[in-house]
């Protein structure tokens, strides 16, 4: 039977199909009129029409964080392209495979001074490892290939721009899957991790700094703290992998850590770095012999001054290290430090997050949503005081958590929100947000109400880039464009379709809370907020 003839669209979506992607996100344009007749003929992938183009992008990306799929979102030509371009920062700073498709001028105008042109390669060149335009449609199948490929296997952003006329014509080749791998196990043995074991037995002040690429092994870092008599920091990313009533584990450190954990790191002498690639500075250890394991030997040269780096997945490291430790007599002196440390903040942080009056202590509303969400809620972190407040106060259980880790870009939360909610429907998702980074995505609470999103955003609203005021407090520097022109958050949300809440008073946060997650539909919690110092701040 003779195949029926596709065009590159219709072939592109058929592979992307293929590839797994169930959702594009963009913001229809001219220069993408084929990719949206092809979308519309079909009901494989759904179409996520959002308000801007950076939406899109932090859709994309949010999803190939929660998922480890590829993400996708599309956009027309120039100033289509360029708005992604936040987005894709985002995708690129945290390794989440996401794959742009822009549209691009007809073949015959590339390089002309045709509206809108420009190179769309180099436009997005610091963000995507890899990049091509589409010049032939009989190529299509390969380029979406490499594109894949790349996305997936290294973690990372790729582009391909295709000329309007191109989208639109008939393309041979035939989809086919991605090839499955095979990830062989590393050799690891006692004998091969000698070094790191003669480096750990020297420790006087043993620390353990783990994130999220030590979810599978968290169980056994554990054992080896235990072993070792090392204390246990996370990063945000790895928030929530062990159970805080563990003796050795002291929460995280840096913005919205436990305070008193950066006096004991920094008298650390030897630290092991497990799944993570972050290092806080200003909180680190000056003199400590640093091991860092991680899958990607390149993650070893991020400002970090690691002395041996072990190049392997955590959980096939960590059990060998814990038996070559076997014998090691651990500083009970050092232990006890640990302890009085974890303590201390614990009773801090149990009084400051019942801290009464209004506008509301930031701390007092991440102890309500903290005593309100489902145990296995998904969180969508907006970047700003709400970040680290959130750092500071909420204790994770099994809840998953978006967060733009390394970009750190406003607008975040409510895209990454609507696309957990989309990916996972029968999961509840919420959204902590400060009144500046909603603000730059006040658009797209539409989109929430378009797709009939059942998800809560909750607003810290202290009418202020409170963030950026405590930073040029401490630099003692002069103010200017710090106070925010708010709207009336909750009228807002009820014209665009939303259920609006606002508690008169700290008293009322849990009920109002509880109100908002058994509302069906999208619903926003506008939370009157004190202008409080960031403790932290440096």
């Amino acid at each position: 039977m003779e195949k029926t003839e596709r065009t590159v669209s219709e072939l592109m979506l058929d592979q992307l199909y293929m590839f797994g992607v169930r959702r594009i996100y963009g913001v229809v344009g001219d220069a993408t009129f084929g990719i949206i007749d092809a979308l519309a003929k079909q009901d494989k992938i759904k179409y996520i029409a959002v308000k801007h183009e950076s939406t899109a992008a932090f859709m994309a990306s949010a999803e190939a964080k929660l998922t480890g799929g590829l993400g996708v979102c599309t956009a027309t030509m120039g100033p289509g392209a360029a708005n992604l371009i936040n987005g894709l920062g985002d995708a690129y700073a945290d390794r989440a495979p996401v794959l742009a498709i822009t549209g691009q001028a007809e073949s015959d105008k590339i390089g002309t001074e045709y509206p809108q042109y420009i190179d769309q390669q180099e436009l997005v060149k610091p963000f995507a490892a890899y990049s091509a335009n589409l010049a032939n449609p009989d190529a299509t199948i390969e380029v979406l290939q490499k594109a894949a490929r790349t996305s997936l296997g290294q973690r990372v952003v790729t582009h391909i721009s295709i000329p309007k006329d191109i989208l639109m014509m008939p393309a041979k080749g035939e989809p086919r899957r991605l090839p499955d791998v095979i990830e062989g196990t590393s050799s690891f043995t006692n004998e091969s991790l000698k070094h790191a074991a003669d480096i750990m037995r020297t420790a006087k002040r043993p620390m353990i700094l783990a994130g999220l690429g030590a979810t599978s092994v968290s169980a056994d870092l554990e054992k080896l703290a235990d072993l070792w008599g090392a204390g246990i920091l996370t990063s945000l990313g790895g928030k929530g992998l062990f159970d805080e009533s563990s003796p050795l584990v002291l929460q995280g450190i840096g913005e919205g850590g436990n305070p008193y954990a950066a006096d004991v790191f920094k008298q650390a002498d030897v630290v092991l770095l497990a799944g993570t690639t972050w290092w806080p500075e200003g909180f680190v250890p000056t003199d400590a012999r640093i091991i860092q394991i991680d899958r990607q030997f390149d993650k070893f040269v991020k400002e970090i001054p690691t002395e041996l780096g072990i190049m392997g997945k955590t959980e096939e490291v960590i059990p060998i290290l814990t038996e070559s430790l076997q014998e090691f007599t651990r500083s009970e002196d050092w232990v006890a430090h640990l302890q009085q440390a974890k303590e201390k903040w614990a009773a801090q942080n149990e009084e400051e997050g019942n801290t009464q009056g209004y506008p509301v202590h930031p701390s007092r509303i991440i102890r309500a949503i903290d005593r309100t969400v489902a145990p296995d809620a998904i969180l969508a972190l907006d970047t700003g005081d709400n970040t680290v407040w959130t750092n500071r106060n909420f204790k994770q259980k099994d809840q998953s958590v978006l967060f733009s880790g390394y970009w750190r870009t406003m607008g975040f939360g409510l895209p990454a929100a609507m696309a957990a909610k989309l990916i996972k429907p029968e999961k509840q998702v919420v959204a902590i947000v400060g009144d500046g980074g909603l603000q730059m995505v006040l658009a797209d609470l539409l989109t929430a109400t378009r797709y009939e999103l059942d998800i809560t955003v909750v607003v810290l609203n202290n009418e202020s880039l409170q963030m950026e005021r405590d930073k040029l407090k401490v630099a003692k520097k002069e103010e200017v464009g710090v106070d925010l022109t708010n709207p009336d958050f909750v009228k807002m949300a009820e014209a665009c379709g939303w259920k609006g809440l606002r508690p008169a008073s700290d008293t009322e946060l849990e009920s109002i809370m509880e109100k908002a997650l058994n509302t069906k539909g999208p619903t926003l919690v506008d939370i009157s907020t004190a202008q409080v110092f960031f403790p932290e701040t440096q």
